[in-house]
């Protein structure tokens, strides 16, 4: 089944798809003239049963799947954005899978299996919170781990790099040409701000279970990984498979925002509910009569 790419939907924070995106001119806060706090609640409210209504018509219709995939420096909001976005859908169309490091198994295949298995199918939602750009994020600032990978690296250690970008650009390409909308969010926060949100996990005791010691050494490497995420958004910013980039200092405002491009997207696929052939037709009315009888 081939299905031609839907055009992305536009937004300020759509990562243009010529590799011109800048970090330095991505925001991490609100725009001018942005919703407050409430509206921002108000909206995501009605956004989420919109989507509720769309996952029910996804499901339905049959033909395509959607996938949303969220990447983020930590404490920028990936868990509790999901957990917003998608609290209203039915838990029997939506599947959400993390990815952190990856067991003996998974490292005895290639970085793209242990993804690829947790595919959402048509007529679901699947969500990676995390996915195959830690490939190109985390270990890029951390080559160290390839060495657990045991595979052979060309000669020119960009170069790895520049290959996983292609590999991730086609395997993205068939999977949209297959039936799958993909949805990619790079939630941006400031330094500043995950500073502070470290600073509450450590200090209020019921957020002390979400601070990990490996946070502090990722901070540390904080350019590293701005020039890894800014790389791979501008080599995997697609229009099958299009970033966003959204801000992260404001959750209400960033909720909202991923919850609208979501919907947005959805309403592309102009989805309808099958319509009962004549012959369909003709049996329920012989089983209405049937049940009328009872």
């Amino acid at each position: 089944m081939s299905h031609g790419p839907i055009k992305p939907v536009d937004s300020p924070f759509l990562v243009p798809f010529d590799g011109s995106f800048s970090i330095a001119d991505s925001r991490t806060d609100p725009p001018r003239g942005a919703p407050d706090k409430a509206a921002c609640k108000h909206e995501l409210a009605r956004l989420v049963d919109e989507l509720d209504a769309q996952q029910h018509l996804l499901y339905a219709h049959g033909s395509h799947s959607v996938l949303l995939i969220f990447q983020a420096m930590d404490a920028a909001g990936k868990d509790s954005t999901i957990r917003a976005v998608l609290t209203g859908v039915d838990p029997a169309g939506c599947e959400v899978h993390g990815f952190r490091q990856p067991t003996p198994e998974e490292l005895d295949h290639d970085f793209l299996w242990r993804t690829t298995r947790k595919l959402p199918q048509r007529g679901h939602i699947g969500v990676f919170n995390r996915s195959y750009y830690e490939e190109v994020l985390a270990v890029r600032v951390h080559p160290q781990y390839l060495k657990a990978q045991r595979v052979d690296l060309p000669k020119r250690r960009s170069d790895i790099w520049e290959q996983r970008y292609e590999s991730i650009r086609d395997h993205e390409r068939h999977l949209a040409r297959n039936g799958t909308l993909i949805l990619k969010f790079w939630l941006h926060v400031s330094k500043e701000e995950q500073r502070q949100r470290f600073l509450s996990r450590l200090t209020e005791p019921e957020k002390n279970w979400k601070f990990r010691y490996g946070d502090v050494r990722d901070r540390a490497a904080w350019k590293k990984y701005m020039n890894a995420y800014e790389h791979a958004l501008r080599e995997t910013s697609r229009p099958w498979a299009p970033w966003y980039a959204i801000p992260a200092d404001d959750k209400p405002y960033m909720r909202m925002s991923v919850a609208a491009l979501v919907v947005e997207a959805i309403g592309k696929l102009k989805l309808e509910y099958p319509k009962a052939s004549a012959q369909e037709r003709k049996h329920f009315r012989a089983m209405r009569k049937a049940l009328a009888r009872e």
